[in-house]
């Protein structure tokens, strides 16, 4: 048997029993992430980089000419689920938000490819790699090349290049007092992804995960064009608290969230409380858990859901009182349902929740 007949005749493992973390709960915790990169800070910054590391912000962008910026990102991790097709949508999904976050329109991406060869029969691999190449058909863009490895664990994402406007960059350090915060999509997929491991989650919940984790973000197009949203980021693994902690130290202001008014995935705080919660959540809350004020009575499976990383999280808007309406319908037209205001940007310093 030569190697490729060898290779295709194994038998697929569980994706997600091949990794330590899945989807965005795979990154390195917000404060040893800080301390990695603070020396950083020391590169020399040209004129024409627009957004480098400064406020965390979701991607890099680059002037090229008075009106033309380029944004470039990257993201790849390792399973959050057992179906390859599933697992690459996911993935590709994750790595374009970050230009929708940033405004832009995705024009072109390269493949990132880590898999365990002697492991994973090539029609899984495939599979991976056909799921990602579908999400993005659905942005308009082509995978134009790309790097693979061999690697221990599966590891699939994607560089992502898109172009916007330079005047239309949306930074998550604009924020300004008195602005509306506006989510796109529910909280809970790390929830879910937890359940999912330990095989607690229902067959509508893994619906409700697919779906939420691979509709694109599409719709920071067209809140770039809008003069008083000033603020864009995208929700992903340092949970909601952490990117919004993120928009409160850029711009300087203490964000407010109301969580009564917070889009939840339904029956993810039954979950939490059942003890479905990530790694990733806990080490997020020790990074900046002391700059969150809490309100007096608040439960334990509410306090995982604020730092439960979001693989392909949603987008979180700050914009003018008098835009949160047209900003709503924007999301909504476009298929975010669950869109809500869920606070307002205050004078201070920090998260406060109510």
């Amino acid at each position: 048997m030569n190697a490729p007949e060898k290779l295709s005749s194994l038998v697929a493992p569980r994706l997600t029993s091949l990794s330590h973390g899945g989807g965005c709960g795979c990154k390195i915790a917000p404060g040893v992430l800080s301390e990695i990169l603070k020396n950083s800070s020391n590169l020399p910054i040209p004129p024409e980089l627009l957004v480098g590391i400064e406020t965390a912000d979701d991607a890099a962008v680059y002037l090229l000419n008075e009106n033309q910026a380029l944004i470039a990102t990257t993201d790849f991790f390792m399973p959050i689920v057992d179906d390859p097709y599933d697992f690459g949508r996911i993935a590709a999904t994750n790595a374009i938000s970050d230009v929708y976050a940033m405004g832009g329109t995705p024009i072109m991406a390269l493949g990132l490819v880590g898999m365990p060869i002697n492991v994973l029969p090539l029609d899984v691999i495939g599979a991976i790699l056909r799921g990602g190449q579908d999400v993005c058909r659905d942005a308009g863009i082509p995978i134009a090349g790309g790097h693979t490895i061999d690697s221990v664990e599966p590891i699939y994402g994607l560089v992502v290049l898109g172009l916007v406007h330079p005047s239309r960059v949306k930074k998550n350090s604009g924020a300004k007092v008195g602005d509306v915060l506006v989510m796109s999509k529910p909280l809970g997929v790390g929830i879910l992804s937890a359940a999912l491991k330990k095989e607690m989650l229902p067959p509508a919940g893994y619906a409700k995960m697919i779906e939420v984790t691979t509709q694109l973000n599409k719709p920071g197009i067209a809140l770039a064009a809008l003069d008083g949203v000033h603020a864009l980021t995208d929700i992903t693994g340092f949970g909601l608290a952490g990117h919004t902690m993120e928009l409160a130290r850029g711009a300087k202001v203490q964000i407010r969230l109301d969580w009564s008014r917070m889009p939840l995935i339904a029956g993810v705080r039954e979950l939490a409380a059942q003890g479905c919660v990530t790694g990733a959540s806990g080490r997020n809350w020790e990074s900046y858990g002391n700059e969150v004020t809490l309100p007096g009575v608040f439960a334990e499976a509410d306090k995982a859901l604020l730092s439960d990383p979001q693989t392909s999280g949603g987008l979180l808007v700050s914009c003018r009182p008098d835009l949160a309406r047209q900003v709503l319908e924007i999301f909504h037209t476009q298929g975010f349902a669950e869109a809500a205001v869920i606070g307002e940007v205050a004078q201070g310093s920090g998260v406060s929740v109510y």
